[in-house]
């Protein structure tokens, strides 16, 4: 686009007619629509509008709202306007902004809010806007900031709080804007904050902010630093100094130990520490289970971390300084994992992690087996006492050839002295097989030999004999 199409497009605008009174007033008087040649920007200052525009175009980038008595921003009032990025809604009379007003503006950075009569801001509405990054509520009528709005604060680099009514900041806000050595990111975001123009009461919240924020390399920039206390009898009007800033400090925690090693049913204490002023309180939590090695000694059904534990107790033996014990009887392994030891005071909040290993043996059968008895020796003839009768027996084998030796028919009127050769060479078999299978190298447990039946060898020499 050349340079005269530009200055046109500047120039260019689109006058409307007004509304009739009889209907609603949803469209705007005059609406002027400047298209650049990188984004639209529309802007209405009629102050006969009452209503949020609906007919504002689609692909509108910056949007400018001012000096209109509307008083009321409904529920998805820029739905369709999904590219926008800037919205100044600026001296009008918005005096409540529904929750869900800013549905659907993923692409908005800045949001102004300043000039109207809002007493109450809803915080969680910044979900809408994830790169929302300048919000401004000045000169308007908040007099409270809630806990959870630090919560939806984490990506504002610049807001604007100042001319209102304001009284006490949430310590919560001062661990977002000022967080700890080991909790701060590795880039550092640095914030732009407006507090001045509000009733303060000087304490030490407030103070905190204001001597960390004049701080070499410090997170947090103050647009006007000379913030007056106005809340409390006997300091209407006084101006912080750095005489009264002394006073507070944050808390610091410092634990008898960070690694405790327990055995399994004992009883184990863990102490921390903390200084600061006003006097810190403290708080014990269980942020975390160690299962590394005992994963099957743990219910299911164990209690959801983290969990504040109740059982503890604490003194303060002066100004400034603290000290909590917590003590755990029979130790189990449902007790190992992390504790967290928390300082709280009107500074800041500031924990230190205490790790807690369980050791041992809970079962029977994790007790040493018993050895196994040993087999006994291997038995030999060599050793063998001498009127000892042999456990071992001849086998299936053996017993099969002694069965398939045959004999010679045996008449009665046969001598003796023709067979005795013979049965002199059995018993030596037999006794040759019972001498090998003792001295075999597996042993057997094996019966003892039984006695033969009527039809063996024996019975028949016997009767031979006889």
């Amino acid at each position: 686009m050349s340079a005269p199409e530009r200055r046109a497009a500047r120039s260019r605008y689109i006058r409307e007619s007004s509304t009739p009174s009889n209907r609603r007033a949803a469209a705007p008087a005059v609406l002027y629509v400047s298209a650049r040649a990188t984004y639209r920007s529309v802007q209405c200052s009629d102050p006969g509008i009452s209503a949020v525009p609906i007919n504002v175009p689609a692909d509108t980038v910056k949007l400018r709202l001012e000096k209109t008595p509307i008083s009321r921003v409904p529920r998805a009032a820029f739905y369709n306007l999904s590219e926008l990025r800037f919205l100044w809604l600026t001296y009008n009379s918005i005096k409540t902004i529904h929750p869900s007003s800013f549905v659907n503006l993923k692409a908005l950075r800045e949001l102004r809010l300043d000039g109207n009569l809002l007493t109450s801001f809803p915080w969680e509405g910044l979900r809408d806007m994830p790169r929302l990054q300048t919000l401004g509520l000045h000169n308007n009528r908040l007099s409270s900031l809630p806990a959870h709005a630090a919560l939806f604060l984490p990506n504002i680099t610049y807001l604007d709080l100042s001319s209102n009514r304001l009284t006490i900041l949430p310590v919560e806000l001062l661990d977002l804007w000022f967080p700890l050595p080991g909790q701060q990111e590795e880039s550092v975001q640095r914030r732009i904050l407006g507090l001045h123009d509000n009733p303060w009461l000087c304490d030490c919240q407030i103070s905190t902010v204001m001597s960390l924020s004049t701080s070499l390399g410090s997170p947090v920039v103050l647009m006007d630093q000379l913030l007056i206390c106005r809340g409390s009898p006997g300091q209407l009007g006084m101006l912080l100094t750095q005489t009264e800033l002394s006073r507070c400090m944050r808390p610091s925690v410092q634990p008898a130990a960070t690694r405790v090693v327990s055995p399994l049913g004992s009883n184990v204490i863990l102490r921390c520490d903390a200084t600061g002023y006003p006097t810190p309180t403290l708080t014990w939590i269980k942020t975390s289970a160690n299962t590394d090695c005992c994963k099957q000694d743990i219910p299911e059904n164990s209690d959801q971390l983290p969990r504040n534990l109740e059982s503890f107790m604490q003194q303060s033996p002066r100004v400034g300084v603290r000290w909590s014990i917590i003590i755990l009887n029979g130790l189990s392994y449902e007790d190992a994992g992390e504790y967290r030891c928390q300082a709280r005071n009107m500074a800041g909040i500031s924990e230190a992690p205490i790790k807690l290993r369980v050791v041992g043996v809970s079962r029977l059968s994790r007790l040493p087996k018993k050895k196994s008895q040993k087999t006994p020796p291997k038995s030999s003839s060599k050793y063998r006492k001498p009127n000892q009768t042999p456990t071992n027996a001849p086998s299936v084998k053996d017993n099969q050839i002694l069965q398939n030796v045959t004999l010679p028919s045996i008449n009665k009127t046969q001598t003796a002295p023709s067979l005795s050769p013979k049965v002199f060479s059995i018993d030596k078999y037999i006794k040759r097989r019972k001498m090998n299978l003792t001295d075999a190298k597996t042993p057997r447990y094996v019966k003892s030999l039984p006695e033969p039946p009527d039809n063996s060898t024996t019975a028949l020499l016997t009767e031979t004999l006889g």
